[in-house]
């Protein structure tokens, strides 16, 4: 966030970008709600807008969704939505402590607001600027997201990416076909590990792909493979490859992914079972919903061994109750009856067309915190219980205290 915020203050900074922007007159802005200074340039720019989170739900912000702790797991807190006592009580903790995040977020870019915004940062902060979108669309769909509560102001897109997919080319298809009914395993495990030292995981995960029959396509940088590390034959290292398309392929047997939402969701779409192996934010959340959801199970990156690495594949690829929870996930992901794409499309135009999503907010966003959730009403009702019983105690009190008096005298 600190280095976001250093890039806001740059690209605020730059008076010809700003001003080419003001002169375009857009009618609306889709920003990427992760960043908060995309709130910021659209309030300089006096455009409406609408967020476009790129993850679940419930991710690190506060947009005033019914969320009750006793069956949504919060940001961070890697549960699910069956929770036992201790579960509920670590979620509480967890919802405790999401408003102090958020308030840190937003003090890395108070100051940038404060220069650069001539009405000044707004007095509710972050959470004021994502209660002053017209419409919320989450990059996420039931198909793995738990159920929960909605607001007339969000709206569900998850799988923008995903599409029935396209012949390979004859290299790879040649490749995959070496390995006949074998099939094959897709990794990726996103750009940090291609790119930062972390040899005693390398070592773990080639020594696992070595013990099983599959070939392993593995998207990493291969300039920057050790050299001193062999690859095993059924190992095929590329700088880029066609996710969708390779997870469309008949042979596609597991996808080892981060746990990227967007990775998961084509693995939805495809009905590819999945390994979970997260490195960093969501991810942790989102490979505890495609474990819960049965298509997926989930290894932490500390805990590797080759040993493990090797028995988890083979449980995901031999055990048919993975494949049948991704048959199903991926039924229910395809049959929504509008696509996501089409979805997204028809809202904007909605808010376009209606003049904006006024129409589509509670009065609960208006109201403070304390009388959302009747605090107000709770202590007046104990004041009126407590008054009645107070007033009773002294009265007993002090007639005890005359009895007393009397019969000393």
């Amino acid at each position: 966030m600190g280095h976001l915020s250093f890039q806001c203050d740059k690209l605020l900074g730059d008076k010809e970008i700003i001003a080419f922007l003001q002169r375009e007159r857009y009618d609306i802005a889709i920003l990427d709600a992760f960043n908060p200074c995309s709130f910021i340039l659209a309030h300089k720019l006096a455009v409406n807008y609408i967020a476009f989170y790129p993850g679940t739900l419930n991710g690190p912000l506060s947009i005033a969704l019914p969320s009750p702790v006793s069956y949504i797991p919060v940001f961070s807190s890697q549960l699910s939505d069956r929770m036992d006592l201790w579960c509920r009580a670590k979620n509480l903790f967890y919802a405790f402590l999401a408003p102090v995040g958020q308030e840190l977020v937003w003090s890395t870019f108070k100051e940038v607001a404060e220069r650069h915004l001539e009405s000044g940062p707004p007095l509710g902060g972050l959470g004021e600027f994502h209660q002053g979108a017209e419409l919320w669309a989450f990059n996420t769909d039931f198909s793995l997201e738990f159920p929960q509560p909605l607001m007339p102001y969000t709206v569900l897109v998850g799988g923008l990416l995903n599409k029935p997919a396209k012949p390979l080319e004859q290299d790879l298809e040649l490749w995959i076909s070496s390995f006949g009914e074998a099939g094959f395993i897709v990794i990726t495990l996103g750009s940090m590990v291609s790119s930062v030292s972390v040899d005693p995981l390398l070592v773990e995960l080639v020594a696992g792909f070595s013990r099983i029959p599959q070939g392993v396509l593995w998207r990493y940088d291969s300039q920057r493979w050790p050299s001193h590390m062999d690859r095993p034959p059924n190992l095929r290292l590329v700088d880029w490859l066609p996710i969708n398309d390779l997870l469309g392929h008949e042979k596609a047997r597991l996808f080892i992914t981060h746990g990227g939402q967007n990775s998961l969701l084509q693995a939805v779409y495809h009905a590819v079972p999945v390994l979970g192996i997260p490195l960093f934010g969501d991810q942790f959340d989102n490979v505890v919903r495609a474990e819960t959801k049965g298509y997926g199970l989930t290894i932490n990156p500390t805990h590797i061994t080759r040993e493990l690495l090797n028995s988890t594949i083979r449980t995901l690829i031999q055990d048919i109750r993975f494949k049948t929870s991704a048959l199903s996930l991926s039924r229910i992901h395809r049959s929504h009856p509008v696509p996501p794409t089409r979805r997204l499309i028809q809202w904007v135009e909605h808010i376009l067309h209606s003049g904006g999503g006024t129409h589509l907010r509670p009065a609960s966003l208006m109201q403070p915190w304390y009388q959302r959730y009747l605090l107000d009403l709770v202590l007046l009702l104990c004041l009126g219980l407590l008054g009645p019983v107070v007033f009773c105690w002294t009265l007993c009190r002090n007639k005890n205290n005359r009895d007393k008096h009397k019969k000393i005298h």
